[in-house]
């Protein structure tokens, strides 16, 4: 007697509900419903208006800043547990908060480690999540991780812009690990960039290590907030020679004046990917989803087949 796997069910937070819609699209499923009742001083409760006891189900939704994104997936899964589901996964494209992964001063949280327990507390049984801040975030979990790489995305279209005389660039020197693998996929040259820190999201210096002249640069990074490092380097390239400057980054936060200065740099082109809804639209600012990678891995995680072709970089 066979026993066909039941599909899953998937559920999407409402930060994440475009791209929930599109990666239920790409595995060629429904998304669940799921109602939200509001407090008027902001509490919020989320309720399953389907049975998931004994289902295998995905939440989908990204925990980047305010707390409520965070607070809305701990919730979720809290309620999956209470609702007898037999295996929770957080499907989370952005893993928010992953900045502070250790004690860099005194009396400081390390918020990344703290985040991992309290996903695993409410009940999440694996993780699925994309271009960590720092690989070692993975270490904090105690329940499987699959950590996805944005470069199954990034390199078919960078080898598609055929540029010739192309250096990949890391805007710091904590990124020359990401930009020496795809220097290696790309069979081109490195630069790295040395910048110093006033405080948070401000560059006091940045010097460039390395040639770009006559180059076509590729600038690499996970993420892009304020857009102050992106736009200062491709200045300092194009002012060193730089035939053409391009910035590839996972998770496109664009806070604060982050589109005003991207539009006025020497930037030609930002590329960012779904993970986080971006606010606004820009000439500038192109965007790749990530909704049919992370449904290929959903299906294969929930058919227990293997994901590690997933992993270029």
């Amino acid at each position: 007697m066979s026993y066909t796997v039941p599909e899953p069910k998937l559920f999407a937070c409402t930060q994440s509900q475009d791209l929930g819609q599109k990666i239920a699209e790409a595995y060629g499923a429904e998304l669940g419903n799921v109602i939200f009742s509001r407090y008027s001083d902001g509490e919020f409760q989320p309720s399953y208006e389907e049975s998931i006891r004994g289902a295998r189900i995905f939440v989908i939704g990204s925990t980047h800043p305010g707390s409520d994104n965070l607070m809305e997936m701990l919730l979720m899964l809290d309620a999956a547990k209470r609702a007898s589901a037999r295996h929770i996964t957080a499907v989370i494209p952005y893993f928010g908060w992953a900045r502070q992964d250790r004690k860099d001063k005194p009396r400081v949280p390390i918020a990344a480690k703290l985040i991992a327990k309290m996903l695993e507390a409410a009940g999440a049984t694996r993780i699925i999540t994309m271009d960590l801040h720092a690989d070692q975030i993975q270490g904090f979990f105690e329940k499987p991780v699959d950590h996805l790489f944005a470069s199954t995305l990034f390199l078919p279209y960078l080898k598609k812009l055929n540029l010739a005389n192309l250096t990949i660039a890391s805007p710091d020197m904590g990124g020359s690990k990401r930009a020496y693998a795809y220097s290696k996929a790309l069979e081109s040259d490195v630069v790295i960039c040395y910048k110093q820190r006033a405080k948070a999201n401000v560059i006091s210096h940045m010097e460039l290590i390395g040639d770009v002249a006559n180059k076509n640069v590729v600038l690499v990074d996970d993420m892009v907030d304020t857009a102050g490092t992106l736009a200062r380097a491709a200045d300092l390239m194009l002012d060193r020679g730089a035939l053409s400057v391009r910035a590839i980054t996972t998770h496109g936060l664009l806070s604060g004046n982050a589109y005003e200065k991207i539009e006025k740099s020497g930037l030609q082109e930002l590329i960012v990917t779904d993970s986080i809804p971006i606010r606004k639209e820009s000439d500038k600012v192109k965007v790749l989803s990530c909704s049919e990678l992370f449904a290929d891995v959903m299906h294969r995680v929930h058919h227990n087949t293997s994901i590690s072709s997933k992993f270029v970089l």
